[in-house]
C-alpha cells in the first residue's frame, strides 16, 4: 500500500483530531479498532464538505463500505493530536476508492495508512446505483502513485 510522506498538498482533504482518553487501551496506546473510527470520521467530514449529497441521503441513497484495509505503522498516544489526509484513488461507476493516512500533528510522522472502497447504494432497491453528478470530482484524485 502507498505510504506517502507528509505533504500538505498530497491529500485533497485534511482533518485534525485530538486523541480522547477513552481511545487508549490497557497497553497505553490507541487501540487498533479506534483507527477505523478515526478514518471514518475523516471520510464523513470529507463527504460532508465536498459532496452535496443531502437530498440523495433523504431519497434513500448512501455509501456502503465494501472494503477496508488498514496498515498500522506506529502507535498513537493520548493526548496526541493527529492529522488525517483523505483523497480519492479511483472513481468507478457506482464506487469510490479512498486513500487515507494518519500523521502525528507535530512531528508529521506517518502512523497509519488505509484504503477503503464505498459503493453508492440505493437502500430501497437494495443494490448499487450510479454515483450522482459531483462537480470537480476528478480534482479530488490523488496525483502521485509513488510508494513513500
Amino acid at each position: 500500500m502507498l505510504k506517502p510522506p507528509y505533504n500538505p498538498d498530497f491529500f485533497y482533504h485534511w482533518h485534525s483530531l485530538s486523541v480522547r482518553f477513552s481511545d487508549v487501551d490497557a497497553l497505553q496506546h490507541v487501540n487498533n479498532a479506534i483507527f477505523n473510527t478515526y478514518y471514518e470520521e475523516a471520510r464523513l467530514q470529507f463527504l460532508g464538505e465536498y459532496f452535496a449529497l443531502n437530498n440523495e441521503f433523504h431519497e434513500g441513497k448512501s455509501f456502503v463500505m465494501v472494503k477496508s484495509e488498514i496498515e498500522y505503522l506506529d502507535q498513537i498516544n493520548f493526548p496526541d493530536t493527529i492529522l488525517i489526509g483523505t483523497g480519492l484513488k479511483n472513481i468507478g461507476n457506482s464506487s469510490l476508492v479512498a486513500l487515507q493516512a494518519i500523521y502525528h500533528s507535530k512531528s508529521k510522522k506517518l502512523l497509519s495508512v488505509a484504503e477503503t472502497k464505498g459503493v453508492w447504494f440505493d437502500i430501497h432497491k437494495q443494490r448499487p446505483v450510479k454515483l450522482p453528478e459531483i462537480k470537480n470530482l476528478e480534482t479530488m484524485l490523488i496525483k502521485s502513485e509513488k510508494d513513500g
